[in-house]
């Protein structure tokens, strides 16, 4: 039997209320069908108070093994590196993290925030948030490049805001069942079995991007053109299964007109929230994108949309839908 312990830093719980919605497996089949013992949880777990800080100073011992390590939210640093605007259990976070992380068999950042920083880390992150092991794009985060939990793995990243629940839990399964061979991983630490595609891979609008045809309106984007070109959506830049593992088995931002904003990669949120940037295609001189679909450049990007636009069919320029 596996045993996991999760805790939350500087995190708003969305990753925990998408892992309860998980279905292929459930959070109860964890329990139940594969023996993941939850040695606590901070909406699930029934201790409180002095109980809690015994379990935690049972794990942070060694006392206690914990073989998956699950931390959500950013590791907090200020004030002046005390750690002490997030505290718990009558301590800093990041200290109970220094220590229970190096004796966990595996150690999984779930969440933006647990593995870059997220939206707390943006300029001018008053709280000093950081990743457990990323700081935005960069490696090291709190408990920097080079460590490994107990097994020899780096932090295993599964990024999102919030994670798909299904990544969640079928990677939990991995581990909890030794298959580490399972779970190999790309440049960012992440699963590759969720994150060597794009979110625009499956997404029903690829046609319209394919011809280079637009929407110019917020609702049209789920009937006719892409939403890449005006409204900022960054699904061909954006590893995630998104349009593969659908969002309650149906759905997706981009199937339902809204678009992807790259928040399963480093950078986000893209443009630091600043005006002008959110929902928004940045261009240069008002009609190339800054930036252009993962593995091309501008000139050759230039190139494919000029002859898309002319090779473009009568339907593509239509809403095709009757109803």
């Amino acid at each position: 039997m596996a045993t996991l312990l999760w805790l939350q830093g500087g995190a708003c719980s969305g990753n925990t209320m998408s892992f309860l919605n998980a279905e292929e497996p459930s959070a109860c089949d964890l329990v139940t069908d594969f023996g993941v013992e939850v040695i606590w949880h901070p909406s699930l777990g029934m201790e409180l108070g002095e109980d809690v800080q015994r379990i935690l100073r049972e794990c942070a011992s060694g006392e206690r093994q914990v073989d998956i390590f699950v931390y959500e939210g950013t590791v907090m640093l200020g004030p002046e590196g005390s750690g002490r605007f997030d505290m718990f259990a009558d301590r800093p976070m990041k200290d109970w993290v220094a220590e229970i992380a190096p004796k966990a068999g595996a150690v999984v950042a779930l969440g933006d925030c647990a593995c870059w920083g997220g939206i707390p880390a943006t300029t001018p992150n008053p709280t000093t948030s950081t990743g457990l092991q990323y700081l935005k794009g960069a490696n090291g985060g709190f408990l920097g490049k080079d460590f490994t939990s107990a097994l020899g793995l780096p932090v295993v990243n599964i990024p999102g805001c919030p994670a798909h629940p299904d990544w969640v839990t079928q990677i939990v399964v991995a581990l909890a069942a030794g298959r580490l061979g399972d779970i190999a991983l790309d440049d960012l630490q992440r699963p590759k079995t969720f994150f060597s595609t794009f979110t625009q891979t499956g997404c029903t609008r690829v046609q319209f991007f394919e011809y280079k045809q637009s929407t110019l309106d917020f609702g049209q984007g789920t009937r006719t053109g892409c939403l890449f070109y005006e409204f900022g959506c960054r699904g061909p830049m954006t590893h995630s299964p998104c349009n593969r593992i659908l969002w309650n088995r149906q759905s997706s931002k981009t199937r339902s007109g809204q678009p992807c904003t790259g928040c399963t990669e480093p950078g986000w949120p893209h443009g630091d929230l600043m005006p002008g940037t959110v929902f928004k295609t940045q261009k240069i001189a008002g009609t190339v994108p800054k930036e252009v679909p993962f593995g091309t450049d501008h000139i050759t990007y230039m190139a494919h949309a000029a002859a898309a636009k002319v090779a473009a069919p009568q339907w593509s320029k239509e809403d095709m839908f009757v109803v």
